[in-house]
């Protein structure tokens, strides 16, 4: 059976000793997030993923969820008892407004309690991850009345949400949906259509499930202009709100998936559904969009928190398996062979497990403190440079986080060797849950569309330049015999990123194919930028830690090889970048 242990220590490096949150204890939120309460938020979610999530990760996979002939499903064993305990803690509403019932502490707190609950159980997570994605847009555009009547049971838990996008003949291109909604002519609609790959869409877990989903009312303009967004709960709630009658919704089959078979992915029927609108009529994509970038965000954190339980398994694999002899002389003598682990090709595959998790953790954890200061702070220099930052990184870390967390999985399986393939390890489920986080809250390359095509022009380059001058401010902060090299990496990669994006800017204008053939390696140039700025802020921090404590050492070592056997990379990007499109637009279509 597959192990799982909270890497607690790890987040009270970054927490504490990167980021520094007590700093910002002025701010709402901050104030109660003092460093005794952070660690004990921290301790408490580890005993969660530990103890109930992760043992029931394994039956989700094997039983899956049950649809019945009703439509009802209901999910694997112990999932039901488990979310019970889950909401009743308090968990799905430890980032959410104190105004609605939540605990109002910051979202990067948040963002770390859910790693735990993604690596112990991906499909389990889905469940209050997207209800807390549909709470950020009902809180963005919602009726004052819709947030009483909703958010309050959404936040404990008591009741679900989803999101409802995708039909049949419709994925990305959303100006192509074909679900209606016709007025009723007392402020509610008849929303009627199909939803494909609707994460979380019915189960057994709460007494409510609030879906909010995208469709056209009649007569709107034609495309994503005339997209609004719809409030529809499988139970229409009475003049008490508590849920009454059965909305006329229903799933009508689940999906037969590769991977995360403990959440039910579900095609919705709406047979003239009862809905109401969010917010104004034809502009329910923005609104949607809140849910769609947290959940982008959520999606680049399943990436690292996969990554991180495949790489426990594999180190505690390589340490127990015993094949060969160290090619300096056996490391253990009394034995018939040494460990794996001393082997230089598997030390490569677990450094490079080793060396992304850390980096991704620090860089999900910085991104979402600057969500956090974007709403919260004070200053409004700093919101404006947060927001900036939320914009330009959530395609980074969706997809370059997904990225390099599958390659991840997909070492540690392969340090299992034949074990790894097989099913009673555990790593091929942690390979086929991984592989949706590729595609799925829109696909790695349509993320890097978004960030060539739409995040670099924002604001005439604003959040692009302001990243830049951060980095060239920290490389000038100066460093000494440890830590310049991280430094002296940081300004090799935001070089290479400088060229690539003047590239992008002269090149992809004259041929927008340019941007296209380019966007995925700029993508993982700015992703190997990012993470290496994070070495750097780690370096800084190991170094000033406690000498005596082995895991700031530990964390140094690593960070080197982090620049020895990552940084390399980016000037093969940088090339591919500047290769253009020529070449792969060469052939004729026929000639494939």
């Amino acid at each position: 059976m597959p192990v799982y242990t909270a890497p607690t220590r790890d987040y009270k490096f970054v927490l504490h000793d990167v980021l520094n949150m007590t700093k910002y204890g002025n701010l709402p939120g901050f104030a109660d997030a003092d460093a005794d309460t952070i660690d004990a938020i921290l301790e408490e979610a580890a005993k969660v993923s530990e103890q109930v999530l992760a043992p029931l990760n394994r039956t989700g996979d094997i039983e899956g969820c049950t649809r019945h002939d009703d439509g009802s499903v209901t999910t694997p064993t112990g999932f039901k008892d488990a979310y019970k305990q889950f909401a009743e803690a308090g968990w799905m509403g430890l980032s959410q407004p104190a105004e609605y019932g939540g605990q109002g502490l910051p979202q990067v707190l948040g963002l770390a309690t859910g790693e735990m609950t993604s690596s112990a159980n991906m499909a389990f997570g889905m469940y209050p991850g997207l209800t807390g994605g549909a709470v950020r847009a009902l809180l963005a555009g919602g009726s004052e009345d819709q947030k009483q009547m909703y958010l309050p049971k959404m936040i404990s838990g008591e009741w679900t949400g989803t999101m409802n996008l995708t039909e049949p003949h419709c994925g990305t291109d959303l100006g192509l949906l074909r679900t209606k909604a016709v007025p009723n002519g007392d402020g509610s609609y008849k929303i009627s259509g199909q939803k494909i790959w609707i994460s979380s869409g019915e189960h057994d877990l709460a007494g409510n499930i609030i879906h909010l989903v995208l469709a056209r009312i009649e007569g709107a303009p034609e495309g994503v202009k005339g997209i609004s967004l719809f409030v529809v709960p499988k139970h229409i709630l009475d003049k008490d709100g508590n849920p009454g009658e059965r909305n006329s919704l229903e799933c009508g089959g689940l999906e037969e998936k590769m991977g995360i078979h403990g959440n039910a992915t579900c095609v919705m029927n709406y047979d003239e559904a009862t809905g109401w609108l969010v917010g104004e009529e034809n502009k329910g994509l923005k609104i949607m969009f809140v849910m769609m970038n947290e959940a982008r965000l959520g999606v680049g954190l399943q990436g690292l928190a996969l990554g991180e339980v495949a790489y426990q398994n594999s180190l505690a694999f390589a340490k127990d398996r015993l094949q060969g002899r160290s090619l300096t002389g056996s490391k253990n003598p009394d034995g018939p062979a040494d460990p794996i682990i001393v082997h230089p090709d598997v030390r490569r595959m677990l450094m490079d497990q080793k060396a992304f998790v850390e980096a991704a953790r620090c860089l999900v954890s910085w991104t979402a403190l600057h969500g956090d200061l974007e709403e919260k702070s004070d200053d409004a220099g700093q919101r404006e440079k947060s927001g900036d930052y939320m914009s330009l990184l959530t395609p980074i870390v969706k997809a370059y986080l997904t990225d390099k967390g599958f390659e991840s999985v997909s070492d540690g399986l392969q340090v299992f060797g034949g074990s790894g393939y097989v099913e009673e390890w555990g790593m091929s489920q942690f390979l086929r849950d991984a592989r949706i986080t590729l595609i799925y809250e829109g696909t790695n390359g349509i993320q890097a569309l978004d960030l060539v095509g739409r995040k670099l022009a924002m604001h005439g380059m604003r959040p692009i330049n302001s990243f830049m001058a951060e980095l060239d401010a920290f490389v000038a902060s100066g460093g000494n015999d440890t830590t310049q090299p991280f430094l002296d990496a940081v300004a090799a990669t935001k070089a290479q990123l400088k060229d690539a994006t003047d590239w992008l800017v002269e090149n992809g204008l004259q041929d927008f194919n340019n941007a296209g053939a380019s966007s995925h390696d700029y993508l993982q140039l700015f992703g190997l930028t990012c993470l290496t700025y994070m070495w750097g802020l780690m370096a800084k921090a190991a170094d000033a830690g406690d000498a005596s404590d082995p895991f700031y050492a530990n964390k140094l070592k690593t960070g080197r090889y982090f620049l020895d056997r990552w940084v390399p990379e980016g000037g093969m990007h940088l090339a591919k970048v500047k290769a253009g499109a020529a070449s792969m637009m060469a052939l004729d279509a026929e000639a494939f």
